[in-house]
């Protein structure tokens, strides 16, 4: 079936039904998009997501996006959230789109998806290239700076301002993530191609974290700056988009 989003569903390792959406490009060209949302985020990206899919369906690529365990309808507890379960999320997704024929894998992610999806591909060589949107370099100092609490507290949970309101995570999380090192995990990459994209202007994840991540990996790799651009990319994003665009025809040009 082609032209139209499909719904899908694939398990995890630990269980957990994931809720995905296909998107096949015409001529079945074995070549994918896995596009991974940002933290407390969903598949869709507000909409935006769905229309990147589309349009890229046109460009030759199918897509697959999915919400993360205990995000969106995927099924878990957003309190359990680790990146360890998440580069699980993925490789699971992988496993997926690869039963299913297709041979060149490319994964997007926006944010912490981003983080997410350079330490996948660090593990995993079926990813032909990487492309990150906004993501952060330096796990630790962002996530406790989205908390007032002591993580050497008795507590299990801690409270966080999400972009939603109040959310809850487990002190898991913060010990998982000092299991990584973005930028060396970057560096594993080469010689697959990473793209990465950051706006001069995001007040969430600082510009400077795209610059570590850069000055780590090895070649081929590329930096864009969208001048202006918030950590939204609000106003920016087909600018985003032409870059990806550009980045795909270079490194994987069509059959």
């Amino acid at each position: 079936m082609t032209g139209s989003w499909q719904k899908v569903n694939f398990v995890n390792s630990r269980g957990l039904n994931l809720a995905g959406l296909l998107y096949v490009a015409p001529g079945n060209t074995g070549r994918i998009i896995i596009n991974c949302h940002g933290f407390t985020g969903s598949k869709e990206g507000g909409g935006r997501a769905l229309e990147l899919g589309t349009e890229l369906s046109r460009r030759g690529w199918s897509t697959l996006l999915f919400d993360f365990s205990g995000n969106g309808e995927s099924e878990g507890n957003f309190a359990d959230l680790t990146l360890s379960g998440q580069i699980d999320d993925l490789t699971c997704a992988v496993d997926w789109v690869v039963k299913r024929g297709y041979n060149q894998i490319v994964t997007v992610g926006r944010s912490f998806g981003g983080s997410t999806v350079i330490c996948q591909a660090a593990r995993d060589h079926r990813i032909a290239g990487v492309c990150t949107w906004a993501a952060p370099a330096r796990l630790m100092d962002l996530f406790t700076s989205f908390t007032d609490e002591s993580l050497d507290s008795p507590e299990e949970m801690v409270t966080m301002a999400g972009e939603n309101g109040v959310i809850y995570l487990k002190k898991a999380f913060f010990r998982d993530l000092q299991l990584y090192d973005v930028p060396r995990e970057a560096a594993r990459l080469t010689p697959r191609p990473l793209l990465i994209i950051h706006g001069t202007g995001d007040g969430v994840v600082p510009p400077g974290d795209a610059r570590l991540i850069f000055e780590a990996a090895g070649e081929p790799k590329k930096l864009v700056w969208i001048e202006g651009g918030d950590h939204q990319f609000t106003g920016h994003y087909l600018q985003v988009w032409e870059n990806l665009f550009a980045w795909l025809n270079k490194h994987f040009p069509g059959i």
